[in-house]
């Protein structure tokens, strides 16, 4: 059965480097955990660590973590959907919206369940997935303040995330000076101006973090040690909380060229011959995992004796050229994993999740 493994002492390090930063430039940051598909196991492991604030996309994971530890400050990282609104209020401390409509729904239920729920407005800087306009700031500020049970307790943005459009001191600057203006307007106090995410960090390690910036979130970086401007590893850090493993289910010398008609697959891709090749053998490997469990550009394996050929639902195809490695049936290889891979194989159910 094939793996993915969380490495705990590699995860600690990572953690303790970034809380390092973040306590030496005091600011505020949550982990985000939506990578982790609500698998408790390795949400416990946050907690461990002593991880008190933890961001996440889905309100079955946020359940989970009050489960774990009712006193985990949960936020929701995304504007939910109106039939959504009961269980976030239940279940989330926080939330991230960008419509009147859905925090009067939040206001409504929030009375309902004599609960005060916080918020974090988002706002747009141009990557155009969720955010407030910022022309209209001041109209929508002026009804959500009105809205009891509401609680407005930061602004913030959301860069990278759709169009890869990179944060920057100027559009961090430019959500600074809303939070002044809307502070200014209302004479509320609006304690947090939520930075970013993973991709906000070498501005913090390069110092460019402007003065009322405070918080962020953050996920990515944590797992992963990269920096997501040069998509690096970030000196000090480590690549390897996240290992895939997969065993062999068959090995055989075969010919590099199919044989026969070719057609399309199933995922529709017609493959191109190279002449070349015709008459030449190589031994190819098959691994229990397919394309129903992670697609392969998201695997890097930690030999270089191999390489992927395809993917069928539920099987890799490997060519082993030579098999110099002396590889059998049973063997088990291994993989580093990019942020997409270790995202679908967390949420396969057919996936054996371990830690080490």
């Amino acid at each position: 059965m094939a793996y993915i493994k969380m490495k705990r002492e590699s995860l600690l390090h990572n953690f303790s480097f970034l809380k390092d930063l973040f306590d030496s430039n005091d600011l505020h940051w949550g982990v985000v955990s939506k990578l982790l598909c609500g698998n408790e196991l390795f949400l416990q492991e946050l907690i461990d660590m002593g991880v008190r604030e933890i961001h996440d996309s889905r309100i079955s994971n946020l359940k989970k973590i009050k489960e774990i530890n009712a006193d985990i400050q949960t936020v929701y990282i995304k504007p939910p959907a109106k039939e959504a609104v009961e269980d976030l209020i239940r279940y989330a401390d926080v939330s991230m919206n960008t419509e009147y409509y859905t925090l009067k729904w939040l206001s409504d239920e929030a009375v309902k369940q004599r609960k005060v729920h916080k918020v974090i407005i988002m706002i747009e800087t141009g990557d155009l997935r969720e955010g407030v306009m910022g022309e209209h700031l001041i109209d929508f500020y002026s009804k959500v303040f009105e809205l009891p049970s509401i609680e407005i307790i930061g602004i913030g943005t959301n860069l990278n995330c759709l169009h890869g459009v990179m944060p920057s001191q100027d559009k961090l600057i430019q959500l600074s000076l809303y939070k002044q203006i809307i502070e200014l307007k209302f004479n509320r106090d609006i304690p947090w101006i939520s930075g970013g995410t993973s991709v906000t960090i070498p501005l913090i390690m390069n110092k460019q973090i402007p003065r009322g910036v405070n918080h962020f979130r953050v996920g990515e970086t944590l797992y992963f040690g990269v920096n997501l401007f040069t998509e690096k590893l970030i000196p000090g850090m480590r690549e390897d909380v996240f290992e895939f493993g997969a065993q062999i289910i068959e090995i055989t010398e075969k010919p590099m060229l199919p044989i026969g008609e070719l057609g399309a697959n199933p995922q529709g891709d017609v493959m191109e011959l190279d002449s070349n090749l015709y008459g030449q053998t190589h031994y190819r490997a098959i691994l229990d995992v397919g394309l129903l469990d992670l697609d392969p550009k998201y695997i890097i394996p930690l030999k270089d004796n191999f390489e992927v050929v395809g993917a069928s639902s539920d099987m890799l195809v490997l060519d082993l050229q030579k098999n110099k490695a002396e590889l059998k049936v049973g063997d088990v290889l291994r993989f580093r994993l990019k942020y997409m891979g270790a995202l679908q194989l967390l949420n396969s159910d057919y996936i054996e999740k371990r830690i080490e």
